[in-house]
């Protein structure tokens, strides 16, 4: 079939000591928070959590003249899009710093477009803006709804 490896992008590693960058993933050893001990897994990388937020940023732009339900539901295909395909490994932080950026662009968003004169934190705190404004919080997707 004639084909190479380009020698650029191809490296050797050894991954029980270094982690490695594949398919939007971090591979490698991660340290576990609870007890400190040591184990090879899997968690979104910090390139495709950026790019996530690029995403978030470009639905909520101040120019975006679309009803908030057309918004939302914009964003929620997003969010449920980019939860599924990182639905393996250990998630927990990336979905925890996704849902700090969405909340705080959210409040944002429709901070400017009701002309609100404060940061809008009270009336648009985070259990607001996933509650009954109906935006999707991806640790509810990794760890399930509160009793």
């Amino acid at each position: 079939m004639g084909l190479t490896l380009n020698e650029k992008k191809t490296k050797l590693r050894d991954g029980r000591r270094e982690s490695f960058d594949f398919l939007g993933y971090t591979f490698g050893p991660q340290h576990y928070r609870k007890d400190g001990h040591w184990y090879l897994g899997a968690s979104p990388s910090k390139k495709s959590v950026a790019r996530l937020r690029r995403k978030v940023h470009e639905v909520l732009v101040p120019g975006n003249k679309g009803t908030w339900p057309e918004v939302r539901d914009r964003l929620n295909s997003i969010l449920r899009g980019w939860s599924s395909y990182f639905s393996y490994g250990t998630r927990l932080q990336a979905y925890r710093a996704v849902d700090n950026h969405v909340a705080e662009r959210v409040r944002h968003f429709l901070r400017h477009r009701h002309h609100v004169p404060t940061r809008g934190t009270r009336a648009l705190a985070a259990d607001a803006v996933f509650g009954p404004l109906g935006v999707l919080r991806l640790r509810q997707v990794h760890v399930g709804v509160r009793p």
